[in-house]
C-alpha cells in the first residue's frame, strides 16, 4: 500500500468523521482503479455506521449484524484476537475482520472496504495499556502492542493501494496503534479557539513538542516511537471545517483561522520534517458548512455525489436541500479528496 492516512484531532466536534466519511468517498470515486480501505478506529464507530447505511438505512443494525459475527468483524475483534497474544501476532486472516459496504448500502463505492469500529475499543483500553507497560526481557512491550494494526495490514500489503484510519478524539493507546502505523495524519480544526489549543496539543502529543517538562520526555509517543526506529506521520491537511456558508473566512472567525495558520507556519519554520508542505497555505484546506445537506447525506449514508437537491424524508421528518448548498459541499470535497 502506497500511503496511510489518519484522520485525527484529540479535540472532539471538529467533524472529524464526516470529513472522513465523505473524503474517504469522493477520494475512491475520483479513483476507481485505486483499492480502498478505511478502518473505523473510534468507538463510537459512526464512520461504519454511515458506510452502512446511516440512521435512515439501519446502519446501526447493519455494524451490530458484523460485530456479531463468529469471529468478530471490526477492529475490536481483531483486538480480541490479540490480547492473549500481545507481544508476538497468533496466526489469523486478516479478512475475517472486513467487511465490503456496497453490499449493505450501494452508494459507497465498491472500491472501498471497511474494517468496521467497536464499543469494545473503550473496554480494552485498560488491557492494552496494561499489556503495552509491562517489562519483558528482551521485548519492548509497548512497540509489539503498538504494532497490532501493523502486523494486521501487513497481511494485506498488496491488496490495496491506501488506507485511511478514522481516530478516537483522544489520545489513547489504540489511537496511538493508529497514529505509529500512520503515514500522513489530517487534522480538522474548527474557527474557534479551542481549535487553536488543539493543534498546539497535537504537537505536544505527537512530536512532544512546547512539553512543560522535560521530564515527560522520555514518556513520549514520539520519543518511544523514534527509540524504536520508527517514523513519526507527518501533518499533511489542516482542514477548516464548517465555514459559514454567508461568510466564508472573510467574517468574525478570520482572526481565530490566521492565529491557527500563524501557529503552523510557526512550528513549519522550527520543525519542516514534520510537515509534507512547505508553504502554510499549502497545507490548509476549508470545508464550508454542510447544513442541511449534511444532516441529509449523513442521515442516509449518502457521499454527496448521491444526495439530490429538493424535498428530502429524513427520520419521518421533511427537509429540503438547496442546489447551491450542495454544490458548495460537492466543491469542498472535490478540493480535499483531491489534496490526498
Amino acid at each position: 500500500m502506497d500511503l496511510i492516512y489518519a484522520f485525527w484531532n484529540n479535540k472532539g466536534g471538529t467533524g472529524k468523521t464526516s470529513l472522513a466519511f465523505q473524503a474517504i468517498a469522493r477520494y475512491a470515486e475520483l479513483h476507481p482503479k485505486k483499492r480502498v480501505l478505511a478502518i473505523d478506529l473510534c468507538p463510537q464507530a459512526n464512520l461504519s455506521e454511515l458506510m452502512l447505511g446511516g440512521l435512515n438505512f439501519k446502519g446501526s443494525e447493519k455494524l451490530l449484524e458484523r460485530q456479531g459475527m463468529v469471529p468478530r468483524c471490526s477492529i475490536g475483534g481483531y483486538f480480541q484476537l490479540r490480547l492473549p497474544s500481545p507481544y508476538s501476532p497468533p496466526e489469523f486472516d486478516a479478512h475475517n475482520f472486513i467487511t465490503k459496504p456496497n453490499s449493505y448500502n450501494p452508494t459507497i463505492p465498491k472500491n472501498i472496504d471497511l474494517v468496521c469500529g467497536d464499543p469494545l475499543l473503550e473496554l480494552q483500553a485498560n488491557a492494552v495499556n496494561t499489556l503495552s507497560s509491562q517489562s519483558i526481557p528482551g521485548t519492548n512491550a509497548w512497540i509489539a502492542v503498538i504494532d497490532w494494526l501493523k502486523n494486521f495490514l501487513d497481511q494485506l500489503t498488496d491488496e490495496y493501494d491506501i488506507v485511511f484510519l478514522d481516530c478516537n478524539p483522544s489520545f489513547s493507546l489504540y489511537t496511538q496503534i493508529a497514529l505509529a502505523s500512520s503515514h500522513r495524519i489530517v487534522l480538522p480544526v474548527m474557527a474557534d479557539d479551542s481549535s487553536r489549543r488543539a493543534i498546539q496539543n497535537a504537537m505536544s502529543l505527537v512530536y512532544g513538542l512546547k512539553l512543560p517538562s522535560e521530564i515527560y520526555a522520555a514518556y513520549m509517543f514520539a520519543t518511544k516511537l523514534k527509540d524504536a526506529g520508527r517514523e513519526l506521520p507527518k501533518v499533511h491537511l489542516i482542514a477548516r471545517n464548517r465555514m459559514t456558508q454567508y461568510m466564508g473566512e472573510a467574517s468574525a472567525y478570520a482572526a481565530v483561522l490566521q492565529a491557527i495558520q500563524d501557529d503552523v507556519a510557526a512550528v513549519l519554520k522550527t520543525n519542516p520534517d514534520l510537515f509534507t508542505f512547505k508553504k502554510p497555505a499549502n497545507g490548509f484546506v476549508s470545508i464550508r458548512d454542510f447544513q442541511t445537506t449534511g444532516v441529509v447525506a449523513f442521515a442516509k449514508g449518502q457521499p454527496f455525489s448521491h444526495v439530490r437537491a429538493g424535498k428530502q424524508s429524513v427520520n419521518g421528518h421533511r427537509v429540503q436541500v438547496k442546489q447551491d448548498y450542495l454544490k458548495n459541499c460537492v466543491d469542498s470535497l472535490e478540493t480535499l479528496a483531491k489534496s490526498l
